[in-house]
């Protein structure tokens, strides 16, 4: 048993550890950045721990190996599976306790739901992305863009409908414009070219431009309610703070910190869990 062990574990290079033995399925193996497609270099500074040339069945065996993409992949994965037992908690104890309207309902499933299918195509992505065709590698990146414009609308959906609750016209409004800019970055996406390097800022304008939207609706909320000095908006900004200061300071110090230590294996998706650890508080 301990022979057939050594066979099947490679040692190799991975961030500033030498001679990390990670067991590998056979057919299997990591590469260094020098080592993969083209299509796969993003980022020079994750030197090594790349899988790459697999076909479909080896990538998804990959989900048990150490990457660096293990935690992208299972930040993601526990992320999906947090809101589902999320949705099945509010749906079937919460909202029938409080004995909440229909619309509440449809509301928390819509926004639950938007989370999972986000999470799901991210899973997706960096669990396919290493695929042995590039056009299949593209595919899974396009419906990751797709998943994060799905989450996106599910944070709109639900806080433009309680924001405005008693504001029926600006809540259609609001939800009306959002879902248009979503539909529109939808058709950008499939253009030829959105997935190249050359539209790599753009796409990060488009994402950003959609998110900061966020701002308009929040600034009317505002003013309709009295101003920043208004008894609803000092409570509200109070529960925010509380939810997010502590889990959000921890996110960005993980975050510098994995950045610059272990992040081929890591990465930057540590931040994500804290989020959402802020999230779940809030």
């Amino acid at each position: 048993m301990q022979q057939k062990l050594l066979r099947s574990a490679h040692y190799i290079e991975l961030g500033g550890y030498q001679y990390w033995p990670v067991l590998l399925p056979r057919g299997i193996r990591l590469y260094t950045y020098e080592q993969i497609p083209v299509f796969l270099r993003d980022n020079p500074y994750i030197t090594d721990g790349y899988r790459a040339y697999l076909p479909s069945r080896l990538c998804l065996r990959s989900l048990f190996i150490l990457s660096n993409e293990s935690v992208n992949i299972w930040s993601h994965l526990l992320g999906f599976l947090l809101f589902f037992t999320l949705g099945i908690r509010d749906l079937t104890v919460v909202l029938p306790a409080a004995r909440a309207a229909r619309e509440d309902f449809v509301i928390c499933a819509v926004c639950l739901f938007c989370f999972q299918v986000c999470m799901l195509c991210s899973v997706g992505y960096h669990l396919f992305c290493c695929h042995r065709s590039e056009k299949t590698s593209r595919r899974w990146m396009a419906l990751d863009y797709a998943g994060i414009s799905i989450g996106i609308l599910g944070c709109y959906v639900s806080g433009v409908f309680y924001a405005f609750y008693c504001s029926k016209y600006w809540r259609q409004v609001y939800l009306i414009t959002v879902l248009a800019m979503i539909l529109a970055v939808f058709f950008v996406q499939i253009h030829p070219n959105y997935l190249t390097q050359q539209w790599r800022r753009l796409r990060s304008i488009i994402f950003c431009s959609v998110s900061g939207y966020g701002i308009i609706p929040t600034i009317h909320w505002v003013s309709l309610n009295g101003g920043i000095g208004a008894a609803i908006v000092q409570d509200a900004d109070l529960a925010w703070s509380r939810a997010t200061a502590e889990p959000g300071r921890a996110a960005l110090i993980i975050n510098a910190v994995f950045r610059q230590g272990v992040r081929s294996t890591c990465g930057c998706h540590v931040f994500h869990c804290c989020c959402s650890i802020s999230l779940l508080y809030f």
